[in-house]
């Protein structure tokens, strides 16, 4: 029993009612069709969209290998989210899985720094909407982020069924366009069609410098952009208080992620760096706009830019959603204030939910202050905070192996194939990103940030263990 039923106490739910109220009070309200789309549309958002053009300039073609080897990385991180979340389905998974297996203050530093990654993702994200409707409109960056935090903060006052809804809508959106995008750059290729017809050839993706234009290192460094833009396939984790069938539904979701990241990032950017030479992108406009552009396909760009648009607003939503779901796990463990821990009577943690979209409105002031370089900086600091949160599903699940097959813990019904190498071998390549982050300029300043966040949280957690020394959140288990 985790600390969190504890302090439920006299709010916990009836047995009858335990289909559809979890253990943490929220209702079970998402369903398979839902979680599916969650996860698949968790995959494809900024990263993707905007932060390709950045990489291809770095990297050229090699980007492909780039993402195709992260990738991988990225399913061994999941199958192991999978296992542990197979063995205890709880709504902060993260957090609750580092404070069982690493210890108190392991789960209080991944609750905060999840729910920080996220803060730093919603800016990132309403940043980069805010640059897609300088497509369109000739306005300043800040005003379309002030608008869009507004809106998805109203958004996220709806019940968790309205928002998976949303979301799944959200996510069809981006799918169908990505599906559609590989058909016609498929066309092109093999028919002939379009602007780019004539020069449209695989070729491209050796010929222009080769398939390292810049070397090994420029795919390198490339690393901390491929990395955020997987950020957020962990979401499904989140869900997992919320879900209707957990141990049926998220192990679907979790086994598709292969596909997806063969389809919407090998695939794509094959097509696209086929169609149009790498040398021909910018790196500050999306890849997917700058092609239809230059296939001479004007309406084809309008509507992939409204597509990246909904991308994302669709992750800042979902970043709403979990900073809220986190903020209510410290809390009902004691390791942040009691005030999270309220529900509406749709099973909303609005307290949580609000002050995290009000720090969100620091986004308008890096917009405001720094419109050409608030992506760039952004981006980084997420990354880093993104990867502790892969880092502790590694760990805790290394742990967490040791003790099952000890049998100390009970076996989990979906184990992670490989493990626990693989699990090593992931660790051992986020230690990679690391150190090119700290080679990067661009994106060296979250390492420097990073130690002043440390500081901030060991502080924050001695306060709160010396009020509350008996507190199962700081003695452990």
């Amino acid at each position: 029993m985790t600390s969190a039923k504890v302090e439920k106490g006299p709010e916990e739910p009836p047995a009858a009612a335990a289909d559809t109220t979890s253990a943490e009070g929220y209702q079970r309200a998402l369903g398979a069709r839902q979680i599916q789309m969650i996860a698949i549309g968790g995959a494809i958002g900024t990263g993707l969209f905007l932060g390709a053009g950045k990489a291809i300039a770095k990297a050229g073609p090699s980007l492909v290998l780039a993402y195709a080897i992260a990738g991988l990385v990225i399913f061994f991180i999941m199958r192991a989210l999978g296992e542990l979340l197979m063995y205890r389905p709880v709504a902060g998974s993260f957090s609750e899985y580092a404070r069982e297996f690493v210890g108190p203050f392991a789960g209080f530093v991944t609750g905060w720094t999840y729910w920080l990654f996220w803060v730093v993702t919603g800016i990132t994200e309403v940043t980069a909407a805010a640059q897609y409707m300088t497509f369109w409109f000739d306005i300043p960056q800040w005003v379309s982020a002030l608008i869009f935090t507004v809106i998805l903060y109203g958004v996220n006052l709806i019940s968790v069924k309205l928002f998976g809804e949303l979301e799944f809508w959200f996510s069809m959106v981006k799918v169908t366009a990505i599906v559609g995008m590989i058909l016609i750059c498929a066309g092109i290729l093999t028919l002939g069609f379009s602007d780019a017809g004539d020069t449209a050839s695989v070729t491209h993706l050796w010929a222009d410098g080769g398939f390292f234009p810049h070397g090994i290192k420029g795919t390198l460094m490339t690393l901390q952009i491929v990395m955020f833009a997987f950020l957020a396939v962990e979401l499904v984790g989140v869900t997992a208080g919320e879900s209707k069938d957990p141990k049926t539904v998220l192990p679907k979701a979790i086994n598709t992620v292969p596909w997806r990241i063969a389809v919407f990032y090998i695939g794509a950017l094959v097509m696209i760096l086929s169609v149009v030479p790498w040398t021909e992108f910018s790196p500050d406009v999306s890849p997917f706009v700058e092609a239809f552009q230059k296939m001479g396909l004007g309406l084809g760009a309008g509507i992939v830019n409204f597509v990246v648009l909904t991308a994302a607003l669709s992750s800042c939503n979902s970043g709403m959603y979990s900073t809220g779901r986190m903020l209510r796990d410290l809390a009902l463990n004691g390791q942040g204030p009691k005030v999270f821990t309220r529900l509406t009577r749709s099973g909303t943690p609005l307290v949580g939910t609000t002050v995290s979209a009000a720090l969100m409105l620091v986004g308008v002031w890096i917009n405001y202050q720094w419109p050409g370089d608030a992506f760039t900086y952004v981006v980084s600091f997420a990354t880093i905070s993104g990867m502790w949160a892969w880092i502790m599903i590694l760990v805790s699940q290394l742990r967490y192996r040791r003790l099952a097959d000890r049998g100390v813990l009970p076996q989990s019904s979906f184990r992670a194939p490989g493990a626990p190498y693989t699990s090593v071998f992931a660790l051992a390549f986020l230690g990679l990103v690391i150190v090119m982050m700290g080679i990067d300029k661009d994106a060296r300043i979250s390492l420097y940030c990073a130690p002043l966040w440390a500081l901030i949280l060991g502080v924050s957690y001695l306060v709160l263990k010396a009020r509350n020394p008996a507190n199962k959140a700081f003695t452990g288990r």
